[in-house]
């Protein structure tokens, strides 16, 4: 699967939104972030400045994001699954986020569950996330 700029940026985006829906971010989640920050090809500092912004910076829009296909939208929703519960815990307002996201681009909530269950299931869940199987398209 290819996937373009505009795809990235909400990928990356979407996954700080979640990252502060708790008001905390743990080790886990920064160093999954920057993990995942350079397989979309994004500058480290970049990451890193973001990361680290992320609960103050009021300007990003916090609604769901639409992504170019169902595909994506299902690598990005159990991406973050695996993030949310990279801290032992997914928050409500984590699984609320990543609900909004699903039914936004068409995902049925029957799937949400069955993802939500079988990330609770997995205990190495982070080792393999399904971002490292996207092809990076570096144009737009």
């Amino acid at each position: 699967m290819n996937i373009s700029i505009i795809d990235r940026s909400n990928y990356f985006k979407g996954l700080l939104l979640l990252i502060r829906k708790d008001r905390r971010i743990t080790e886990s989640e920064i160093q999954l972030m920057k993990r995942i920050g350079r397989t979309l090809g994004f500058d480290h500092e970049f990451c890193d400045n973001a990361i680290h912004d992320i609960l103050e910076n009021n300007y990003i829009v916090d609604e769901p994001l639409t992504f170019s296909t169902k595909d994506l939208t299902g690598k990005f929703i159990k991406d973050g699954l695996a993030i949310a519960s990279s801290d032992n815990e997914i928050h409500a307002f984590e699984k609320e986020w990543l609900k909004s996201i699903a039914k936004k681009n068409g995902l049925s909530l029957t799937w949400f569950n069955l993802e939500n269950i079988n990330v609770k299931n997995k205990k190495h869940v982070t080792s393999h996330l399904e971002v490292d199987d996207l092809i990076i398209k570096y144009s737009s």
